[in-house]
């Protein structure tokens, strides 16, 4: 096959498979609340292209993110979506990290009585920015972790050092072998802006130590493709993206090209057919240019 037959398929793959993508997130509700199949109190709230999960217990209902950012009335969205599952207390809301696009717009949950919570990092960080839009989270999670049990339910909240951001929880619900975790493992799709201050080699590390945890299913921060969950295919997937990322930005960073000629040649053909490989490349390339060309 030539080089160049080789790359018409692969244009028509992607073009193929943006078209799917872009025909899904069309035909969606700007925001929809879905029980997670297999559990009895399990919900996904999605808001846009952002979600968060909530899970409803005997004792009230345990919520995290707001994903209310940019959307005035996103935070009473979430609490109105709670109230047609249950009438009983919001009583947590805990932050995954302490990006805006995530936890802001929470005080409406506030307002509700919910008790915020977020790692010692995402504290620290939002009493410095003062974001208006965003509440300060009430309790601090130490590098230890905590477990949260209300109503019979267990959360587990786990830190596993830096990632995506420098204070991203993992959360286990043990009973029903899911975790929710935003941003760092995206499920089948290349990541995008968010690399502008992702830390690439302890990146590879976390995702290393969540594939060593007991789980079988991953809610994502941002939906992946059709809806679904992410597997530990998933997560090895997306390990393998970076690693194959870092180690063809090395190359060209190390035969001083970063950053014009390195981000221009950097390429993944291997993944050119995932979801937001034309858009987000460039992302990818720009952080990794960072680590191999400046050392940062």
């Amino acid at each position: 096959m030539t080089r160049f037959l080789q790359s018409l398929l692969a244009s028509i793959a992607l073009l193929a498979g943006m078209s799917g993508v872009q025909a899904q997130q069309a035909a969606q509700p700007p925001f929809a609340t879905t029980k997670v199949e297999g559990t009895d109190n399990v919900y996904i709230f999605r808001n846009g292209g952002h979600q968060a999960m909530f899970v409803v217990t005997n004792g009230g209902v345990i919520a995290t993110d707001p994903i209310a950012y940019g959307r005035p009335t996103g935070g009473q969205t979430y609490v109105d979506e709670i109230r047609k599952v249950t009438d009983k207390p919001i009583k947590y809301v805990i932050y995954s990290h302490h990006h805006f696009d995530h936890v802001a717009g929470g005080k409406a949950l506030k307002d509700a009585g919910a008790i915020f919570v977020a790692h010692r990092r995402a504290k620290e960080r939002l009493e410095v920015l003062k974001d208006p839009h965003t509440v300060i989270p009430d309790e601090a999670v130490s590098d230890k972790g905590r477990t949260i049990t209300l109503g019979g339910t267990t959360l587990e909240l786990t830190y596993h050092g830096l990632n995506h951001s420098d204070s991203s929880l993992v959360m286990r619900l043990p009973k029903e072998r899911i975790i929710f975790v935003v941003d760092t493992i995206p499920v089948g799709q290349v990541p995008g802006r968010g690399m502008i201050d992702f830390h690439p080699l302890e990146s590879e590390a976390f995702i290393q130590k969540v594939l060593a945890m007991d789980w079988d299913r991953l809610i994502p921060g941002h939906p992946g493709p059709g809806g679904r969950l992410g597997t530990k295919k998933d997560a090895q997937d997306q390990l393998a993206l970076l690693q194959a990322a870092s180690a063809e930005m090395k190359t060209l960073a190390q035969a001083g090209k970063c950053w014009d000629t390195a981000e221009k040649e950097f390429k993944l053909a291997d993944y050119a057919s995932w979801p937001g490989y034309a858009n987000n490349l460039q992302f990818v390339a720009r952080r990794y240019c960072g680590l191999w060309g400046r050392g940062t």
